[in-house]
């Protein structure tokens, strides 16, 4: 059981076709099934225990985007209660399904889509001090009359963030997934298909030791990082934990 609704795309909800669901592609927190390349130089309860404080900053800090609303497109069915106690009262959940990356991220925006909001950020569960206001600008974005996707590059090729109004497969074909490539094959994919294209604001996911090292700067020496064009979010947890594990090291 789950402290959270689990939404089922097959009862739809009218009533939020006003709002647009920022959902956060995430594993259930279990230690030795998230963030493992960061082991080393984290062990592997650190990694689940960091993957539980990226959750909670991205979620809350969802939480304040208006027009938004918070979702987990978790994985895998059955572990719901690992999120209890993680995210705000107000988001929910939704069982990923299908196969290799893409299907799941285009299963998730039609699942979405089907439920009734009027439009889907598909997010990343590595990024938990990309700022406010890219968000928010995704969601004014989609807001507009007009079809378009919404992107939000990583500075290694990927993106941290899909938006679209329709469940378009084409964004999500043809694409060399894990590599530094997405982002252009993505845009080419969206070129082919003559779909508009908005780019949100660069930032960055924490994946390896080089990255984590990123993020330490940025959180605990105020240094951001250099292909940032706006403050990031502060992710209070994600500060206090890696605070508190930098002090232990060093005693």
């Amino acid at each position: 059981m789950s402290s959270y609704p689990v939404l089922d795309p097959a009862y739809p909800i009218p009533a939020l076709g006003h709002l647009c669901a920022l959902a956060v592609m995430a594993k259930a927190p279990r230690a030795g099934k998230v963030k493992t390349r960061l082991a080393p130089p984290l062990t592997l309860q650190q990694t689940a225990e960091l993957n539980i404080q990226f959750l909670r900053d991205t979620s809350e800090n969802l939480a304040t985007i208006t027009g938004g609303a918070g979702l987990i497109s978790y994985t895998p069915v059955g572990e719901e209660a690992l999120f209890d106690g993680v995210l705000p009262e107000a988001f929910a959940l939704l069982p990923q399904r299908g196969d290799g990356f893409g299907e799941r991220l285009l299963a998730a925006a039609e699942d979405i889509l089907a439920i009734g909001y009027g439009a889907v950020c598909l997010i990343d569960s590595d990024s938990p001090t990309v700022p406010g206001e890219a968000y928010a600008q995704a969601v004014e974005a989609l807001r507009r009359p007009g079809d378009r996707v919404v992107l939000g590059p990583s500075n290694d090729g990927g993106y941290y963030l899909i938006g679209m109004k329709k469940a378009h497969r084409t964004p999500f074909e043809r694409i060399t997934w894990s590599t530094a490539s997405v982002l252009d094959e993505t845009l080419e994919r969206c070129r082919e298909a003559g779909l508009e294209v908005v780019l949100l604001p660069t930032w960055y996911d924490v994946d390896d030791a080089a990255t984590l090292d990123i993020l330490k700067a940025e959180l605990l020496d105020g240094v951001a990082p250099e292909f940032a064009a706006m403050n990031g979010y502060e992710a209070p947890n994600t500060r206090e934990f890696l605070a508190t594990m930098m002090a232990v090291q060093a005693t």
